[in-house]
């Protein structure tokens, strides 16, 4: 009788044992999907016109455009962003309706920062037709400013041509400063 009910009981726990660890691989998959769907944009579109306008008394005046073949919204994270993996072509203007153009391979806009960080064979270009090339450049749309702490190169038809690592401008690319590594600076007139 003694050995019949430690059989039973021998049976009971590893039925316990059995289900828990089931229950437990159950719940981890599920935990698992959940954190798979918080690292999933939380929407998807393509061929985005975004315009981005500055009041002028009763009057929109657009100070941006940005456009791109795909934007991943994700939204659904603590540090919302928008994510361009196609590339972008983000046309910043002037008061005078100037436009420069800046082109970049890939971009993150940062709600929270108002920052388009863009990257990957970065090129802006002035109604002037000067051209400056980076891997990076950022684009602070509150204060409408230009910068990077990358390599850059310019290539100007009205100014010197430079490069440095450190690239500096108002979005009209009228002041701008381009400093290189060992503090040498490049001013345009």
């Amino acid at each position: 009788m003694k050995i019949q009910f430690l059989y039973i009981k021998l049976i009971v726990v590893t039925t316990l044992v059995a289900i828990t660890i089931f229950s437990c691989e159950s719940n981890f998959k599920e935990v698992q999907q959940m954190g798979m769907l918080h690292n999933q944009p939380i929407g998807e579109a393509k061929d985005i016109n975004l315009k981005y306008t500055e009041a002028e008394d009763s009057i929109g005046r657009v100070v941006a455009n940005l456009e791109s073949p795909k934007m991943l919204d994700y939204s659904n994270r603590d540090f919302s962003f928008s994510e361009f993996p196609n590339g972008v072509r983000l046309s910043l203007y002037d008061e005078n309706n100037q436009k420069n153009v800046v082109l970049a391979d890939y971009a993150i806009v940062y709600k929270a920062t108002d920052l388009i960080d863009l990257q990957g064979n970065v090129i802006l270009i002035t109604p002037q037709k000067d051209s400056l090339f980076a891997e990076q450049l950022y684009y602070d749309q509150k204060n409408q400013w230009l910068f990077s702490n990358l390599p850059v190169r310019l290539k100007s038809a009205t100014a010197n041509n430079g490069h440095g690592d450190i690239f500096d401008s108002d979005t009209k690319f009228e002041n701008y400063t381009i400093l290189e590594g060992r503090g040498d600076m490049i001013l345009k007139d």
